[in-house]
């Protein structure tokens, strides 16, 4: 079963997500919080496997929410899930920065939020290639400017590509094709690559591969 917890003001948004998540067999939405603190106290409280968290709330927004979820350790396996009104919202790249899995349009489709729901509960990313292409080239410019940092010096050469690859918003499938080598050896790259720079997901991965200036925002295609 997966335990999810719904944080937005709006309760109109709440009720209809709870209404749609309680109908799979396979999830259940173990609480909801109206504002930022409260998703916090809640998150710590339960620990869910999976928080949909609305970046503007009273009190304490859901980035700064995102941030104190993805700093505590003891958090470690709870996916943040920034839910966005428009598409490029001005704080998505800072809520991935923040530790965000990823980000959902709060008007996705029905199928899509489940999806989302269940692939950052296995383990991956929220971040198709054509929404990280997107993303990366309306506010990659605007971060900080990149640094060549130590934890990049403990991957091997093939990583590092990997890593790259990755930041260009290449599946592992598209990797694999890339490389020449089996979707299964380019999991296993990026898999190790997460660990040895602290990734907790592949969203993070992109994030480090700007910030370190493995990629530039002006290589994108």
């Amino acid at each position: 079963m997966i335990r999810v917890l719904l944080a937005d003001d709006q309760a109109l948004v709440r009720a209809g997500f709870r209404a749609l998540l309680d109908a799979q067999p396979d999830i259940e939405v173990v609480a909801e919080a109206d504002d930022g603190l409260a998703a916090v106290r809640l998150t710590r409280d339960l620990v869910p496997d999976v928080v949909l968290m609305d970046i503007r709330m009273p009190e304490q927004d859901g980035l700064v929410a995102t941030r104190l979820i993805s700093e505590d350790p003891a958090l470690a396996g709870v996916k943040v899930v920034v839910l966005t009104t428009f598409e490029l919202d001005e704080y998505v790249f800072e809520a991935l920065r923040s530790g965000a899995a990823g980000f959902l349009v709060k008007d996705t489709e029905p199928a899509e939020l489940l999806r989302a729901v269940r692939a950052v509960h296995g383990g991956d990313g929220l971040l198709s290639p054509g929404v990280t292409r997107r993303l990366i080239s309306e506010f990659a410019a605007r971060s900080k400017e990149p640094e060549q940092s130590a934890p990049l010096s403990r991957l091997t050469e093939r990583e590092r590509e990997v890593v790259a690859l990755v930041g260009l918003g290449l599946s592992n499938d598209e990797i694999a094709g890339r490389l020449v080598v089996s979707p299964l050896t380019a999991k296993t790259h990026v898999s190790r690559a997460m660990v040895k720079l602290g990734a907790r997901d592949r969203a993070q991965l992109v994030v480090l591969a700007y910030e370190s200036g493995l990629v530039r925002p002006g290589w994108l295609g």
